[in-house]
């Protein structure tokens, strides 16, 4: 199968393929071990068409490539409201200042 093929195809469609891909290696190995079959080639074919399956699946899943998994909502994000805060003045310590400088006289001594 044409990478372009499967990158045109649906996740569910993709899904579907892979299943069927599937389904004929697994028919295919059988009749290799029962010696009816020689398809070696096919079998390689096999393989490729599904790692190809597999990799636009993942590519989707990601988001790579521009394109978007079509089951994921497309609704705009709200900006968070960021709080302003009062600059605090610089001669009044903080609680944690203070404890630092409490425990550094104590070192000290």
């Amino acid at each position: 199968m044409e990478l372009e093929k499967i990158r045109n195809f649906s996740d569910g469609e993709l899904g579907t393929e892979a299943k069927k891909a599937a389904e004929q290696l697994f028919r295919l190995r059988f009749q290799i071990k029962l010696g009816q079959s020689e398809g070696v080639k096919k079998l390689r074919e096999l393989k490729k068409d599904i790692a190809r399956i597999k990799t636009v699946a993942r590519e989707r899943e990601l988001g790579l490539y521009g394109e978007k998994p079509q089951a994921e909502s497309v609704a705009p994000v709200k900006a968070a409201k960021t709080k302003k805060s009062a600059p605090k003045a610089e001669g009044a310590k903080t609680k944690s200042a203070k404890t630092k400088s409490a425990k550094t006289k104590k070192e000290a001594r």
